[in-house]
């Protein structure tokens, strides 16, 4: 007698993220500034220069475009919606942030500062940042794209359906990471300071090839001719 279940195509993974394009309005309200605090909707944010305090702001279906900035401090900020053409900015800070379908794309970032912060729906693209911090942080949905990143730090985070596509880092820190879909074939990483903690992480056969020795070593495999 057949069997009368039929058993389901197995699942793809990693399963990809689930990106999609900030929802903007056809016409905006011109803003000049933005500030701690701040309840901005359907605005095109321009002009902000020098050091900028938007903490605790609530930002939605807004555009900011590209200035050059020393700090721009979103810390504790909610972000729904939201397109930024990044310049030039010494330090983005967004701990505790919480960032919904947000698209952050070109220019440069010495430190962007997402400590804590919670991410669904996140692009980053094009960008040149020296120190990326997601410490600590739940993200879900994130796909960073053809960026040059000095250091990425994920210790403590969560992450869920995250994927690098032509991307290179210096260093990736992944002490204590718990992460699920994770897949970092598109990333060109140097060193991952702890390997042990890649659990749900997908590499390529050759990228396992390059790291070897840093997974020997790691899992205290005395290696040698």
């Amino acid at each position: 007698m057949a069997d009368s279940v039929t058993v389901g195509a197995a699942v793809k993974r990693p399963l990809p993220p689930r990106i999609s394009a900030p929802d903007l309005p056809a016409r905006f309200e011109e803003v000049g500034k933005i500030e701690r605090h701040d309840d901005v909707l359907q605005a095109r944010i321009t002009g902000l220069t020098g050091s900028v305090d938007a903490a605790h702001a609530h930002l939605a279906e807004c555009v900011v475009v590209e200035a050059p900035l020393d700090t721009l401090d979103l810390s504790g900020a909610t972000l729904t919606d939201v397109e930024i053409a990044m310049g030039r900015a010494t330090e983005v800070r967004a701990r505790d942030a919480r960032w919904r379908n947000v698209l952050v794309h070109g220019g440069r970032i010495g430190t962007l500062d997402l400590t804590s912060a919670e991410l669904v729906g996140v692009e980053l693209r094009g960008i040149r940042i020296d120190y990326l911090s997601l410490g600590s942080a739940d993200v879900s949905d994130l796909l960073i794209v053809d960026c040059a990143i000095g250091s990425v730090d994920v210790p403590l985070a969560k992450l869920s359906r995250v994927r690098f596509d032509a991307t290179r880092a210096d260093e990736v820190d992944t002490r204590g990471v718990r992460a699920e879909n994770t897949d970092l074939r598109g990333l060109d990483a140097l060193r991952y300071t702890d390997p042990t903690s890649m659990r749900g992480m997908t590499l390529s056969p050759r990228q396992v090839e390059l790291l070897s020795s840093a997974f020997a070593s790691a899992l205290g495999i005395d290696v040698r001719d």
